[in-house]
């Protein structure tokens, strides 16, 4: 029998549907390859248990001529997403032993929708950080490696879903579910070569999904093709009562926009994003994205964001300060990791010592700072002011005519673990230069592999849609990926 964990999403429910195999054979496939796969440390936890009894479950169905969008298709969650009766942590040691009695609403929809849980994983504690080396577990590895430079050092994934881009590309599951605050679906991605969607803000619930900003908090998910990325978004999305922020709104056949015709498109070109110091391949790169929507019949034109510099400055007053606010709930009093004190101040302080990592201290502190008197006005009101700046550049650019914008998703390949943000945390940050403004909109946006650097290392281009229209977004992402291929990892490059 062919490994099936090579097949995509759509391949493996064509041979669910066809009963060339069963859910139950899928699912043993991935575990053997979570098993084998297990010093990527991708997962931070595995539920094998639970995985052959839900395919077991969808093999039933199957068998009664019942057939979900996602039946029988093995999925690996990141640990932000609350699972009833398993164990969710947001790699944080202050919920280090949290387990849910409530499951969020993204995985209730995946589940409902016929899929299987293979396990949770790793990310950047609270998803705060960009490689995936903030997680109070042992931090999980890229599966590509460089290549002619008889070079064998370990490189990150991305962040904060690095456990959810480094399990699709290893293929340890054949989707992930993942968030996206500052480009947390979309840099992993690049970082990758899988394909991450950020839909628009309100597009998919943020219930039970452990919060970090929530006005910037979007979840969405990593795949490994434009097609897979559309299946899983259609079962993500939708309005759901118990998040007043997700909207009422139909959720369309993404699956249909897939290869459509991109003739006679408008893309825009913000020559803002040029920025110093941007390596020659990551121009090519960009170039040469172009160049194929162009082919396809696509217009290019070069457009203004003229606010685009004050983004990732913005970025991070606004995010800091809601999670300043949304983390005063780990208290040790209500749940969590609670260390013992002398009073109640003693208690708070020594358990959120204990159980918040430094990179999340950090951005605590930064918050608190903004949001206190004195300095509100001066940093957290004029962040939020240029919020407002950013999100009319992209008004302006659409109602000029553009259908979608054309940028690269990260400055550069993936980096040596430990290689940035050990000595100065900005330059960690500076790896979000050119996602941040999609979040600071409310925008969707999509990363697609494009190519590899001179090292063999996946590079990716970003395309930034419309509020609520994803759909271009896959038409001209699959674009690029027919014209680029996909990007598999060989086996050689790990394990």
């Amino acid at each position: 029998m062919t490994d099936l964990t090579q097949l995509t999403i759509a391949e493996a429910l064509d041979g669910l549907k066809q009963k060339s195999f069963s859910a139950t054979d899928l699912t043993r496939a991935y575990l053997a390859a979570m098993e084998k796969g297990r010093g990527l440390n991708a997962y931070v936890l595995e539920t094998p248990d639970k995985a052959l009894a839900m395919a077991g479950a969808s093999d039933a169905r199957i068998a009664r001529g019942e057939f979900g969008p996602l039946e029988g298709i093995p999925l690996g969650v990141k640990d932000l997403f609350c699972t009833a009766g398993t164990r969710t942590t947001a790699c944080s040691n202050i919920l280090r032993n949290f387990v849910p009695t409530y499951e969020s609403t993204v995985t209730s929809n995946l589940w409902r929708d016929g899929a299987v849980m293979l396990g949770k994983l790793n990310n950047d504690e609270f998803a705060m950080g960009s490689s995936n080396e903030t997680s109070c577990f042992p931090g999980p590895v890229n599966p590509w490696r460089r290549q002619g430079a008889n070079d064998t050092t370990p490189l990150v994934p991305g962040g904060s879903s690095g456990g959810s881009s480094a399990a699709v590309a290893a293929m340890l599951c054949a989707g992930a579910t993942a968030t996206d605050t500052g480009g947390s679906i979309r840099q992993p991605a690049a970082l990758t070569g899988t394909v991450g969607i950020k839909p628009t803000y309100g597009r998919v619930s943020r219930w039970g999904i452990v919060a970090f900003a929530s006005s910037l908090d979007q979840a969405g998910p990593i795949a490994r093709d434009v097609m897979d990325a559309a299946l899983m978004l259609r079962s993500f999305a939708g309005p759901d009562a118990k998040d007043t922020t997700c909207v009422d709104r139909a959720v369309p056949d993404y699956a249909a926009a897939v290869g459509k015709s991109i003739k006679d498109m408008t893309i825009g070109i913000p020559r803002e994003y040029r920025i110093d110091g941007m390596p020659a391949e990551i121009q090519k790169l960009w170039d040469d994205g172009a160049q194929i929507l162009k082919e396809a019949g696509a217009n290019i034109v070069e457009i203004s964001l003229p606010h685009t510099k004050y983004a990732l400055p913005a970025y991070y007053i606004v995010a800091p300060a809601e999670a300043s606010s949304n983390l005063a709930r780990y208290d040790g009093v209500r749940y969590g990791l609670r260390e013992p004190g002398k009073d109640i101040v003693d208690l708070y302080e020594k358990t959120r010592a204990a159980g918040f990592g430094k990179e999340v201290r950090r951005r605590i502190m930064i918050g608190t700072y903004v949001l206190s008197a004195g300095y509100y006005d001066a940093y957290y009101v004029r962040a939020q002011q240029l919020r407002t700046l950013i999100k009319q550049d992209f008004e302006q650019a659409y109602a000029s005519g553009v259908d979608a914008i054309l940028t690269p998703s990260t400055p550069s390949a993936a980096f040596g673990i430990g290689e940035k943000g050990s000595a100065d945390p900005v330059e960690m940050y500076l790896q979000d230069v050119f996602t941040v403004t999609v979040n600071m909109a409310g925008l969707p946006g999509i990363a697609v592999p494009a190519g590899l650097d001179n090292q063999g290392l996946p590079l990716g281009l970003q395309l930034i849609g419309r509020a609520f229209d994803e759909e271009t977004l896959f038409s001209v992402a699959s674009v690029i990926e027919k014209a680029k291929g996909r990007f598999p990892v060989s086996d050689r490059w790990w394990g």
